[in-house]
């Protein structure tokens, strides 16, 4: 029994190791196709200066350039794949705690096969791939929010990433100031992933049953489809929360702050712009969420199969 809890603990190690190396590549692939995405949306969430993703598109590129698209990557292009690699990592860790309890449950030893997860349980793992991940998240993605809606050209904020680190850190401690909007970011991690881990085990499950195939045998074009239909769940479920901390992390220090809590955010984000205030650039969003969540998942389900 010993010898066979060892096996297992070591199987554990292995394939977390390898859960965490096809996230991080995951990662690198999700800020490639995003970032374009992802400079539209913040900058529709935190300005008035757009009538729409369209303008918005066009004035970045008429104004700043083609590479302004890419403002800002270095950040998430090193962090956004160690963030993808704690939650791919995090949620099969997840998983396979689960999936022990539902062998010891069933008065069947704990072995390395899989015992079935419900689809609470999926969401359980999802989010807490989603809570382990806010740590990381949160201020990656400060800094990159930062260096998006930062003014182009001579007044410019901050010379590059560290130098918003520093500026950032400088305010009231790190706490308050690089890790400004954690409170939120965790509400919405564990609601984002949630979803999108319940989404996408719930398409590739029924997929694999329907056909009478593994579900390592499932085509990867459909992996890319399902992943990407995640993508859509995990935004439609968790916006409001990123709107609150979009407004969070643009907003400014000291005197020139608007928002002292969460919950003056939404208070106030409430009062001044209705419901429709909380999903200002969902259109970009979801426009993004297609391809950036599935080449992500496609991304991660080959090189497990390749690696494994």
């Amino acid at each position: 029994m010993g010898d066979a809890a060892e096996a297992i603990e070591e199987h554990g190690f292995k394939q977390t190791a390898k859960d965490l190396f096809a996230g991080a590549v995951g990662g690198v692939a999700q800020v490639l196709l995003g970032q374009p995405f992802d400079i539209v949306k913040v900058r529709l969430q935190t300005t008035t200066t757009y009538t729409g993703a369209l303008d918005c598109a066009t004035q970045i590129l008429r104004n700043e350039g083609a590479a302004s698209f890419y403002k800002g990557t270095l950040t998430p292009l090193i962090g956004i794949g160690a963030c993808v690699s704690v939650q791919f990592g995090g949620f099969h860790y997840a998983r396979r705690y689960f999936e022990r309890q539902n062998a010891l449950s069933s008065s069947a030893l704990p072995s390395a096969a899989a015992a079935p997860l419900s689809y609470t349980q999926y969401y359980a793992a999802g989010a807490f791939a989603g809570i382990a991940n806010t740590p990381l998240s949160t201020p990656i993605e400060h800094i990159r929010i930062r260096l998006q809606t930062q003014p182009h050209g001579a007044g410019r904020l901050y010379n590059g990433p560290i130098d918003c680190i520093r500026k950032l850190s400088a305010y009231n401690g790190v706490a308050s100031g690089l890790y400004r909007g954690t409170s939120v970011t965790l509400l919405r991690e564990a609601q984002a992933y949630g979803m999108w881990f319940l989404s996408f085990e719930y398409l590739m499950q029924n997929d694999a049953r329907r056909n009478g195939i593994e579900r390592k045998d499932v085509p990867t074009w459909k992996v890319a489809a399902y992943g990407g239909l995640a993508g859509e769940m995990l935004w439609l479920s968790s916006y409001p929360f990123d709107i609150i901390k979009s407004k969070m992390q643009t907003d400014g220090f000291g005197d020139k702050q608007v928002y002292k809590t969460m919950r003056q955010a939404f208070a106030q984000t409430w009062r001044t712009e209705g419901a429709f205030g909380f999903w200002k650039g969902i259109g970009p969003t979801l426009l993004r969420a297609m391809p950036v969540s599935a080449g992500t998942f496609a991304t991660v389900e080959l090189t497990m199969r390749l690696i494994s």
